[in-house]
């Protein structure tokens, strides 16, 4: 008995050391091979969704805003409707582009405000609400390729004619052809078993839209002031806030360090963000590519790079390079994300945690790291709850 009690100790030890062994060699080959991360602050957030071949990043992002801030605020989880806040939004673009005879452009894409918008004007209802995205046309996602077609077609055809007057149906035509891609948008609906409108079911969330604000940083408008992004996917000219670069950074970083998340509008287009779970700006990378559409539009083979080494060597961001990329349109308006948390490499480099609407794309599910050099050098702007500011840049805004 105790000679066997010896034998099974000895092969305990051995097993145990071949496997620190070999989780010592594993963490030395990833040092040499990859980044590392450790988790220094991850806010709750809901699934990732993917909004497949549609121009919606903006409603997947803001409602995913809204739905952290819910579990921030009632810590319960709630799924609400894209498809929803699309049709709304997309209707109220139509008649903008008319009014304006095709000068307000029209097009699948939509901005943070939107979503504040709608759901102070219109409410909001759950996902469940509405079809399946995909559903009345057979497809298991959204799919609006030949939806923009169409849509664009008539709102093009109303908006650029020479007609006279107008009829009152021609907004009766383009909402049918939203009910048969999207579906109609409910009057009333159960949800617990209780029954609400899209106004009495926003109301019952507790989110006072007014208490969300727009954040950028640009030098062609005041420091401190409120002006409309000049991109062409705010065309409600929703207002942002101006704030210099490094206090544009520190609300970023205290939001999520104190338990806030933000939607983060950004460009995409870069390299660095192809394929990869780290989005870096090194120095080498400054060539842009605006081809295809969506996640293919952004996600072409940008080759085999060594991220340590690229991690170690990204540009150094001032307010006048990022200034000049977004006057000389390096800097595009492409896509919407929420930033969830913060994680450090081996090196000691804090990134942002990002949450994407691509689906399970990655070996992070869908997820992202991403540099602040990137933030800093390509965020067009962020959407978030006033009270995540620092006291003393609230007071600037006279948020206080």
């Amino acid at each position: 008995m105790l000679l066997n009690k010896k034998i099974t100790l000895a092969l305990c030890l051995l097993l145990f050391t071949g496997s620190v062994y070999a989780q010592e060699k594993k963490d030395k080959d990833a040092t040499k091979d990859s980044l590392r991360f450790t988790v220094i602050k991850e806010n709750p957030i809901t699934s990732v969704k993917n909004q497949n071949r549609s121009g919606t990043c903006w409603a997947f992002s803001s409602l995913g805003f809204f739905e952290a801030e819910l579990l921030r605020t009632t810590k319960k989880e709630y799924d609400l409707c894209e498809a929803y806040l699309v049709e709304k939004t997309y209707l109220d673009r139509a008649k903008a582009a008319v009014r304006t005879h095709g000068d307000i452009s029209f097009s699948q894409g939509g901005s943070f405000y939107d979503a504040v918008y709608c759901i102070k004007n219109y409410g909001i209802c759950p996902e469940d609400a509405m079809p399946k995205p995909g559903s009345l046309y057979g497809d298991s996602l959204f799919n609006h390729t030949e939806l923009d077609k169409v849509s664009s077609a008539y709102v093009q055809a109303i908006a650029k004619s020479d007609l006279k007057k107008l009829s009152k149906v021609w907004q009766k035509g383009l909402q049918g052809i939203y009910n048969a891609y999207i579906g109609e948008t409910p009057e009333k609906f159960t949800f617990e078993q209780k029954e609400y409108t899209p106004h009495s079911f926003a109301e019952s969330l507790g989110l006072n839209m007014d208490d969300y604000i727009s954040l950028t940083s640009f030098t062609h408008h005041p420091f401190y002031s409120q002006f409309a992004i000049e991109i062409q996917d705010n065309w409600r000219w929703g207002l942002s806030y101006n704030l210099p670069l490094d206090e544009f950074m520190e609300v970023m970083d205290y939001a999520v360090r104190h338990g806030y998340t933000f939607a983060w509008g950004s460009d995409v287009s870069e390299p660095s963000f192809r394929k990869h779970e780290v989005v870096l700006m090194p120095k080498e990378s400054k060539t842009k590519d605006n081809s295809g559409s969506d996640q293919a539009r952004w996600q072409g083979d940008a080759g085999k790079e060594d991220m340590i080494k690229n991690s170690q060597n990204e540009i150094e961001v001032t307010q006048e390079l990022r200034q000049e990329a977004f006057d000389n349109w390096e800097t595009t308006d492409d896509h919407g994300m929420l930033i969830y948390g913060l994680v450090k490499d081996q090196n000691g480099k804090e990134y942002f945690m990002m949450k994407n609407s691509w689906g399970d794309y990655n070996k992070y599910h869908g997820k992202c790291y991403i540099s602040k050099a990137f933030v800093a050098y390509k965020t067009i702007n962020i959407l978030l709850h006033k009270d995540a500011l620092p006291k003393h840049i609230a007071k600037k805004l006279k948020l206080q």
